[in-house]
C-alpha cells in the first residue's frame, strides 16, 4: 500500500510475528537465554508470561527457528483442546499417525515408546504451547502428567508454556500446586521503555530499507505515550501513522498522524481522547489568561 511511497522493501510494522524484524531488546534476549539454559539443563517445565502484545509469539517462533538439530520440537499454537486432542497433537508432531482404533491407554504407551526411541537417538523432545492461559483445566493437568514420562536419568518430555498473566493467576491456585512446583525456570516479559521504543521503531524501519528519520521526534513521543510500551500497539500506531502520511502525500510521519491513529485504535483511544481533552483545556486556559492580561 504505502511501501513504494516510502521506498520500503517490506512492511515494517505488520502484526504478523515475523522473525526478520526481531529486535534484540534486553528483555527478549533475557527470555531466550532463560529458555535455552533451562532446556539444555533438561528441566521439565519452563514458563514465559507477559501482557498481550509483548512479543511472546515472536519469541516462540524464534525458539522454534533457532532450535539446535538435536531438539525435536512439538508446537501447539491452539491450546483450546481436550486431553485426547492434546495427546494426538503431540503424537502427530512426533511422527505417529492417527488411528481411531487406539484408546487413551494405548496412545499413552505409543507416546512413551516414541519418546524413548527419540531420546535413544539423541533427541531432546520439547513441547511448546503458545497462549497457554487458554488451556482447559483437564488439558493442563494432562500436560503435567505427560512430563511424568521419564527414564532413570532424564525427562522424556520438556514443556515450554507461553502465556498471558492469567496463566500465573491460574497456576497460583491450589488446584495446580503440583504443576506450579515443577516450573523450575520462569520469566516475565516487561513492556518497553521510551528509549527502547525509539530503538524498536528505527530498527524495524532500517530492516525494511527506510531511513530512521521517517518518523519525526514528535511521532516517536506520541507512539510512546499511546502504546504504553507494548510492541503490538507500537506496530499498530506506526502502521496507521504511515498510512495517514501516505494518504496525505507526506514524506514523514508526525505526532499529529500518530494522535489520529491512536483515536482509531481501540486500546489507545481513551488515552488519545484524554490527551486531546488536556490540550483543549490548556488552550482554553491560555486564552482566558490572555484575555485577563488585556483587560
Amino acid at each position: 500500500m504505502y511501501a513504494a511511497h516510502f521506498n520500503l522493501a517490506a512492511t515494517p510494522f505488520s502484526l504478523t510475528p515475523d522473525t526478520r524484524f526481531y529486535v534484540g531488546l534486553p528483555q527478549h534476549e533475557a527470555a531466550l537465554a532463560v529458555l535455552n539454559t533451562a532446556l539444555n539443563a533438561g528441566e521439565g517445565f519452563i514458563k514465559v508470561t507477559g501482557e498481550v502484545g509483548t512479543g511472546k509469539t515472536l519469541l516462540c517462533r524464534l525458539l522454534l527457528k533457532q532450535a539446535p538439530a538435536d531438539w525435536q520440537l512439538a508446537y501447539l499454537p491452539d491450546p483450546s483442546v481436550s486431553p485426547s486432542e492434546l495427546r494426538w497433537a503431540l503424537a502427530a508432531e512426533l511422527g505417529l499417525k492417527y488411528s481411531a482404533n487406539i484408546d487413551a491407554s494405548q496412545l499413552l504407551q505409543l507416546l512413551q515408546r516414541q519418546l524413548i526411541l527419540l531420546a535413544q537417538s539423541g533427541k531432546k523432545i520439547v513441547l511448546v504451547i503458545d497462549e497457554a492461559q487458554a488451556l482447559p483445566d483437564d488439558t493442563l493437568e494432562t500436560v503435567r502428567l505427560l512430563t511424568n514420562l521419564e527414564t532413570e536419568r532424564r525427562k522424556l518430555l520438556q514443556v515450554v508454556l507461553f502465556g498471558q498473566p492469567e496463566l500465573d493467576q491460574r497456576l497460583a491456585s491450589q488446584q495446580f500446586r503440583q504443576l506450579r512446583q515443577r516450573i523450575s525456570f520462569a520469566y516475565k516479559l516487561p513492556v518497553m521503555s521510551p528509549a527502547q521504543i525509539r530503538f524498536y521503531v528505527r530498527h524495524r524501519l532500517q530492516t525494511a530499507g527506510a531511513t530512521p528519520a521517517l518518523f519525526n521526534r514528535f511521532a516517536l513521543l506520541a507512539i510512546n505515550r499511546y502504546s504504553r510500551g507494548i510492541p503490538r500497539l507500537v506496530n499498530l500506531l506506526a502502521h496507521k501513522g504511515l498510512m495517514l502520511a501516505y494518504g496525505e502525500g507526506k514524506s514523514r510521519v508526525t505526532g499529529r498522524h500518530i494522535r489520529f491513529a491512536a483515536q482509531d485504535t481501540e486500546d489507545t483511544r481513551r488515552s488519545a481522547a484524554h490527551y486531546l481533552w488536556l490540550l483543549a483545556g490548556a488552550a482554553v486556559f491560555s486564552a482566558a489568561c490572555f484575555a485577563w492580561v488585556l483587560r
